[in-house]
């Protein structure tokens, strides 16, 4: 690999965790997957996002925090590099999206405090998947606290992170529309996304769809 931190990321169910796993044990790269299932404000959120979103952004942020900050201050000689499942950006881009203004402003300044202390990656890969399928994708895994999710909540979660990349300057970022290819079961896609995360690119926005 070109990079030394690889980042992706999509809307739930695009399926950044089954990409980062596999090109971690490709590679032998560090690997860093969001605890996401530790979170109990989670289910409580899907039923009650109104109640629930503060603290559910909240612990999300902290656990992300820690995370990053104890993975990638040390070095692992055994490891060629890190890729990780998410970008600690997701914070703010999910919370944008689920608070309060007031609730958004006070979150938005310990985000920033946060995110000073932590490295970006070098490479930030969007998997862009259509809300009909992400829906597809969460209910074949079949997490029960998925199952109710609603496609307006996932369209807006997408738009946030389009708000977000538009507005990047200085980093490297590819949009790979993966809604006509299964990198999952098909060895020859997940080929075609290894293709393109493995060359070298100019800081901006690169965009690919794949057949």
């Amino acid at each position: 690999m070109k990079y030394n931190y690889i980042a992706i990321e999509g809307t739930i169910g695009a399926g950044k965790t089954s990409l980062a796993t596999r090109i971690s044990a490709q590679y032998n790269a560090r690997l860093i997957l969001e605890q996401f299932e530790d979170n109990s404000f989670l289910p409580k959120f899907y039923n009650d996002p109104d109640k629930y979103a503060f603290p559910l952004e909240m612990s999300f942020l902290a656990s992300r925090f820690q995370q990053l900050k104890d993975q990638l201050s040390s070095q692992d000689l055994f490891k060629s590099f890190t890729i990780s499942d998410y970008f600690i950006n997701k914070s703010l881009i999910f919370a944008g999206k689920t608070l309060q203004a007031d609730e958004l402003s006070l979150y938005a300044r310990f985000f920033n405090i946060i995110n000073a202390s932590l490295p970006k990656p070098d490479l930030l890969v969007y998997l862009y998947l259509e809300v009909e399928n992400l829906k597809r994708n969460i209910i074949k895994r079949g997490r029960s606290y998925e199952q109710d999710i609603q496609n307006n909540y996932l369209d807006k979660i997408q738009s946030g992170y389009f708000e977000y990349i538009r507005q990047q300057q200085d980093m490297r970022i590819l949009i790979i529309d993966t809604n006509q290819i299964d990198f999952v079961e098909k060895e020859e896609d997940y080929q075609k996304i290894l293709d393109i995360i493995n060359q070298e690119y100019p800081k901006g926005i690169h965009r690919f769809t794949l057949e």
